[in-house]
């Protein structure tokens, strides 16, 4: 794939977004933590005391800083090149969270790192060339084909499904409920934030798209999904382990989004069989990469911990030190590994 200047210009907007989002997912993450700790109500049963944490508000603030800078990406460079960049926040937010949210990363999850940056290279170096779009009213024309159709449609079947039914059952025990609901909403954003992004450029360019109801419509579909994403991203975040939360979002949004591209955008036609072979391997590495983050995240421990008890898988040590779910409503999210060896053998 021939770099060119646009190509370039999303390149370095979307690295700059990975910093801002990765970053953002610690901030937010804190605050979250005092919010609980001052009010008593965690985010994940329905809290929204975050809302008067100054703490929260910096982190969204990042977020916003990075997803405009991710807007700003998709106007100039296809899908298939930006979003795979987003390991990149991954990676920032492992890091950080080993450091300030003392979530402890294993140094297998150094080469998940690392493959997931050799995995995003991959993809990009042989990401196809973006097809030249002229109007809002051609994006709307591939919006509106039959298999896209069909893919909106399954999402909205298949949130609606998590919403109602898996959220109550599952929610608190299992981060893919919270996750895929930000994940399935996040495939639509990118394909409208794709357009949106499109028809302001043309719009600067002196080609103006604000007067097509289109354009407005794909600014309603980016404002609800991204609204949507936020919430449940919240929930994710208060629940679950930073060092989850991020790889899991990523490997499911990340593989969302490039199916949505590719019915879509057809990014695919006109490609050879080789080109995208390596795009599969590529995503298959950034996939391992980040499955290595996950399965490595809680190995390693204090010297006292490890020689006392043994670790507890997420959901497990969720269940056991929450009881019906209720015990930990009042209190921080963070459970020192000496207090859940002490509640562990208070069960026995």
């Amino acid at each position: 794939m021939g770099f060119s200047k646009d190509n370039m210009v999303g390149f370095l907007l979307a690295l700059s977004s990975s910093a801002f989002i990765g970053a953002s997912f610690i901030i937010k993450k804190k605050g979250l933590r005092r919010a609980a700790a001052a009010s008593g109500v965690r985010a994940g049963v329905g809290g929204f005391s975050y809302l008067l944490e100054p703490l929260w508000w910096a982190g969204m603030i990042t977020m916003i800083v990075g997803e405009v800078a991710n807007f700003v990406a998709y106007a100039f460079a296809p899908a298939v090149l930006v979003t795979p960049l987003g390991a990149l926040s991954i990676i920032v937010s492992a890091v950080l969270a080993h450091f300030l949210l003392k979530e402890k990363l294993h140094k297998l999850g150094i080469l998940g790192c690392v493959m997931c940056i050799s995995g995003s290279v991959i993809i990009v170096i042989h990401a196809p060339q973006e097809r030249a779009i002229t109007s809002v009213q051609e994006i709307w024309n591939l919006a509106t084909q039959t298999s896209f159709l069909l893919y909106v449609a399954s999402v909205i079947v298949l949130v609606f499904i998590l919403v109602f039914h898996f959220v109550p059952l599952y929610g608190h025990t299992n981060v893919l409920v919270f996750t895929g609901i930000c994940s399935l909403m996040g495939s639509l954003s990118v394909m409208s934030v794709k357009a949106l992004g499109t028809s302001l450029k043309l719009t600067f360019e002196g080609v103006n798209q604000l007067i097509y109801p289109e354009t407005w419509f794909f600014m309603l579909v980016v404002l609800t999904c991204v609204i949507t994403q936020m919430n449940y991203l919240n929930k994710a975040l208060d629940t679950f382990n930073t060092a989850v939360v991020s790889p899991i979002y990523y490997v499911m949004f990340t593989s969302l989004t490039i199916l949505a591209s590719v019915i879509m955008f057809k990014d695919w036609d006109g490609q050879s069989g080789e080109n995208i072979l390596s795009e599969i391997c590529g995503f298959i590495v950034v996939l391992s990469g980040t499955i290595l983050l996950h399965v490595t995240k809680d190995y390693e421990r204090s010297p006292s911990f490890r020689g006392n008890c043994t670790p507890l898988s997420p959901s497990l040590s969720t269940r056991l030190c929450s009881g019906n779910g209720e015990l930990l409503k009042h209190d921080e999210e963070y459970v020192p590994p000496e207090e859940v060896c002490l509640r562990r053998q208070d069960l026995y």
